[in-house]
């Protein structure tokens, strides 16, 4: 399994010039510390396995991302849940990062 990664993807596809230069400036180190944040939880939860079902694989890897996040990014943070599900499997079945 490859490691997980947060990509931000607006719900409208939009040409990154026409973004303000705040937006495109924070864009990449938000996205970094998303994808850092579930693979830390990756991590811990995967240390931590024992035999637990993938629902609740899947809500502690949520729980995890959302602990390592800064207060208002977990507020607004609303992952791919299929994907976290995905990592929550492949925790479950054993399969190696």
């Amino acid at each position: 399994m490859s490691e997980p990664q947060v990509p931000l993807q607006p719900q409208v596809k939009l040409d990154p010039a026409s973004l303000p230069t705040t937006t495109r400036h924070l864009h990449d180190p938000l996205e970094q510390q998303l994808t850092s944040a579930v693979q830390l939880a990756t991590d811990r939860v995967r240390a931590d396995y024992a035999g637990e079902p993938v629902e609740q694989v899947c809500r502690r890897l949520l729980d995890e991302t959302s602990s390592a996040l800064h207060p208002d990014v977990a507020a607004g943070f609303q992952p791919d849940m299929a994907q976290l599900r995905r990592v929550a499997e492949a925790i479950v079945h054993g399969v190696p990062a």
